[in-house]
């Protein structure tokens, strides 16, 4: 491991955190929970399959995450994020948010994927009526569906379908997510391709957080 060889709490931070493509492992496997090597690599466009492997084995060696065996009868091995891993959310969230002023100026080319859509809902929105029955809001673009759980004041997301969400959400990933937070309206949001089926009250259920 390279090191900057300071006695600075945020440079040994940034000896085992701080390579290009870290960082982003863990932002997948803080939405993963759980993924295969072939999951975390669909979500990292751009990395090389050695770099990934050499990334994971020195997270591994640093203990932000393990490995173990998926059950039968699939032969595969997960990742996951350990305590330590998880601890880094806090982190993750801040760099989150100061970088979405960002997003204005990306280029319409940049890489976009449906899993994304969890994360910055959970940053950026919250529950209006945290004293009303948890609903479920099912959204589905391009690649992996994700389950949006909205209830008791908090939005927590998973990548999956729900059994019987209470709506669902579907299209281009970008257009979805400006719907979930508030960017647009889902009425002018349907000329790119969104369509929405199910309870509105369950979008309605979504607002900026403070």
């Amino acid at each position: 491991m390279r090191t900057y060889g300071q006695f600075c709490a945020l440079a040994k931070a940034l000896d085992v955190v701080g390579d290009r493509w870290t960082l982003l492992i863990v932002r997948e496997l803080m939405l993963w929970k759980r993924a295969r090597y072939t999951e975390l690599k669909s979500g990292l466009p751009g990395i090389a399959s050695n770099l990934l492997s050499e990334r994971l084995r020195e997270l591994e060696e640093a203990g932000i995450l393990t490995r173990e065996d998926a059950p039968p009868p699939v032969a595969a091995t997960l990742y996951a994020l350990t305590e330590r891993g998880r601890s880094l959310a806090p982190a993750i969230r801040a760099l989150g948010r100061w970088g979405a002023p960002l997003l204005a100026q990306a280029p319409k080319t940049d890489e976009v994927r449906g899993h994304w859509v969890g994360l910055p809902v959970e940053l950026y929105m919250t529950d209006a009526k945290p004293t009303a029955p948890p609903m479920t809001l099912q959204v589905r673009t391009a690649d992996y569906p994700v389950t949006l759980r909205i209830g008791n004041g908090e939005i927590e997301s998973e990548i999956g379908t729900a059994a019987r969400p209470d709506a669902t959400i579907s299209g281009p990933a970008r257009e979805v997510l400006r719907v979930l937070l508030k960017r647009t309206t889902l009425a002018k949001a349907k000329a790119s391709g969104v369509t929405y089926r199910g309870d509105r009250s369950v979008l309605a259920r979504l607002k900026p957080a403070a």
